[in-house]
């Protein structure tokens, strides 16, 4: 979402961090021998391949670890790590581990990013260590070969039919889950969050560390969440970055849902931005006007869509506008662009170039979001259900159109969850820190406070004054970023629940 012309990409690839299924073709088994041990400890690094924004210190590793952790012996998977090592070996404390969010986002080359941005504090403590979750990227990745019109952004989030309507979903839905059953390999049956914790873990003994620090982003707090909860006594200082509501009776519907939350949280910063640029932009002189235009071009757009070559629909329709919405909320610089658009549209005037990204991309990181959240908890198992919550969800929170808890692959997908889902608990050391902006669209501050009581006087949560997804380093403040520096680098907690 850096310019116009990625909106659309970018609200495809954030897209599938909710609802569906798909990868690059077939190789969820093709580079995992049936038969290959899994290796228990010890890496070997070697340079990584050069590419864009790969950092030359930046060091690659294979790993292989159980496909089913339960039967260790069994056929294995491979992990993509990396690292880069701290400059500093005499004041290294560990390593901190990169957890992506998604599910489904590859984290690969995160050291790469995060080297350039971290306090040199941190980086004189830590060896930043980066992976690709199973299933996604480099390890092992997964793919349930859909159809290139069930790639569209709008179905990844299952929106439903102008008129609330859910058939379409509902065929798309199967189409998904008997897609995957029939393309997606064994791996697919042992993707989630328990075991991409046992497979951090693996990475843990493998790079010969007693305890390990870690700083997960969006689902990666969960993620997080569960590591922490699976092994506490394995890990060191834990940060959690916008965090996921980890209810086990709901894990990814309420995650879901939370969209709805967070965009009407989030909405009117964006208001307040272009009232405030009316002479610019016509969108409306106030937030309640801007707030009517949004409603009323979305509704016009679903009687008459306009042509949008290279997007995915190549139709501009009142969802498409809906899901630019819910990206561009993700961070103040993106205002700009969706209200470009949004003149555009009403005005006549020709629309902003469109684009998508590869579809091997977002074959890959469906299917893994699909998978992990079908595979974490059992889905209700009624259409009408779904009619019914769609119905209720569009009036109380027109701005998503009932997308939050529409029906998804979940309904028919083919396995049942293999495991309970994780709870949360106290249980384990006080040594986890939760930042959390006030307005996020994704991850509300709802929820963030879900996580903080579940983890009980295990954490104390910084809660920051500002909109937008992801906080250190990001979308926060300055006084949110010193408190994560302060805690990795002292190890100790604020004494309160904080807001700055």
């Amino acid at each position: 979402m850096r310019d116009l012309a990625k909106l659309s990409a970018a609200a495809a690839a954030t897209a599938v961090l909710a609802t569906t299924i798909v990868t690059p073709a077939r190789a969820a088994t093709t580079s995992v021998p049936a038969t290959a041990p899994a290796q228990a400890a010890g890496i070997s690094w070697r340079a990584c391949p050069a590419g864009p924004g790969v950092d030359p210190r930046q060091e690659c590793a294979t790993l292989r670890v159980p496909m089913d952790h339960r039967k260790p012996g069994g056929p294995a998977i491979s992990l993509a790590v990396s690292r880069i090592k701290t400059a500093k070996p005499a004041t290294r404390r560990g390593v901190l581990l990169i957890i992506p969010g998604g599910p489904g986002s590859p984290g690969l080359n995160r050291p790469s990013v995060q080297v350039g941005k971290l306090p040199r504090d941190v980086l004189d403590r830590y060896d930043l260590v980066g992976f690709d979750p199973r299933g996604v990227g480099q390890s092992s990745p997964v793919s349930c070969g859909l159809e290139a019109r069930d790639l569209s952004v709008t179905r990844l989030k299952p929106y439903p039919d102008a008129d609330g309507g859910i058939a379409e979903n509902l065929a798309w839905s199967r189409r998904i889950a008997e897609a995957c059953a029939r393309n997606g390999g064994p791996l697919l049956r042992h993707i989630s969050t328990r075991n991409e914790a046992r497979d951090i873990d693996r990475i843990r003994q493998a790079l010969g560390e007693k305890k390990i620090s870690y700083w997960g982003v969006s689902y990666g707090t969960y993620v997080g969440a569960v590591y922490a909860t699976l092994f506490p006594g394995r890990t060191d200082r834990v940060v959690l970055d916008s965090n996921d509501d980890p209810d086990p009776r709901r894990v990814a519907r309420q995650w879901l849902a939370n969209y709805a939350v967070g965009v009407e949280d989030r909405f009117p910063d964006f208001a307040a931005w272009a009232a405030a640029r009316h002479d610019e932009y016509g969108l409306g002189a106030d937030p309640a006007a801007l707030r009517r235009t949004f409603l009323d071009l979305a509704a016009g757009l679903d009687r008459r869509p306009l042509p949008w070559p290279g997007a995915n629909p190549e139709v501009l329709d009142g969802n498409l506008l809906r899901e630019t919405l819910l990206n561009a909320l993700y961070a103040d610089a993106n205002f700009p662009m969706l209200a470009t658009l949004m003149r555009a549209a009403r005005t006549g005037a020709e629309l902003p170039p469109a684009s998508t990204p590869p579809a091997a991309v977002m074959q890959n990181t469906a299917a893994h979001a699909g998978a992990t959240m079908c595979n974490d908890v059992a889905w209700p198992g009624s259409a009408g259900h779904y009619q019914r919550q769609v119905k209720s969800n569009r009036a109380a929170y027109p701005l998503t159109g009932g997308m939050p808890v529409n029906v998804g692959p979940c309904l028919f997908w083919p396995f049942e969850p293999a495991e309970p889902p994780v709870r949360v608990t106290s249980r384990g050391p006080a040594n986890v820190l939760l930042i959390q902006n006030l307005r996020d669209p994704s991850t509300p501050h709802s929820g963030a406070l879900q996580m903080l009581r579940a983890f009980g006087q295990r954490a104390r949560m910084v809660s920051v004054d500002s909109g937008g997804h992801g906080v250190y380093l990001a979308n926060g403040n300055a006084c949110g970023d010193r408190a994560v520096t302060a805690f990795l680098t002292t190890g100790h907690l604020p004494r309160h629940n904080t807001t700055c």
